[in-house]
């Protein structure tokens, strides 16, 4: 029995060398898991921190990057639409111009068409004169040399007068 009351007796009362070993060993455990794992953990974790920051601060520029962009964007298209403008302005004014030289040019042609007519018109017209009177001169050496071969009377001349006149209207 004494055997048993030992060990109750170990088992109630304190043990300062227990509690110190345990001590001890729970520094120790204390410092390897600061050393092996509390260290690397704290790496990634601050590793983890620079990567999250860096991320953000990449998205930002990016974001700012799209923003610079866009506005970049937007004042090409801005540009493009006036320089089109400017190219249909520019088209207007050239079409304009254009279809003033074509009607100068119409009128100028028509002029000249109008001017040669004019003059072939005039030659013709001389032309027709000319054999007007050379058929006119015949007629008149003809009724002369019929009027030598035979003397007429007033009504003969008369007869003979109109129908130099009828012959010269026919041959018109």
């Amino acid at each position: 029995m004494l055997s048993n009351h030992f060990v109750l007796g170990a088992s109630t009362g304190f043990n300062s060398g227990d509690a110190i070993f345990q001590l001890v060993m729970f520094i120790i455990l204390l410092a390897v898991i600061k050393k092996f794992a509390w260290g690397p953990l704290m790496g990634m974790m601050k590793q983890r921190e620079e990567f999250v920051a860096s991320e953000i601060e990449n998205a930002e520029k990016s974001r700012k990057e799209a923003a610079d962009y866009l506005e970049q964007q937007r004042a090409l298209l801005k540009e493009a639409r006036s320089e089109a403008q400017g190219l249909i302005e520019n088209a207007k004014k050239q079409a304009e111009v254009q279809r003033e030289e074509i009607i100068v040019s119409a009128r100028s042609e028509a002029n000249r068409l109008k001017e040669s007519a004019k003059l072939e018109i005039e030659q013709q017209k001389e032309q027709a004169v000319a054999a007007i009177k050379e058929q006119v001169t015949s007629l008149s050496v003809l009724i002369a040399s019929k009027v030598i071969e035979k003397e007429l009377s007033e009504k003969d001349q008369e007869k003979f007068i109109n129908d130099y006149i009828q012959e010269v209207g026919e041959k018109r």
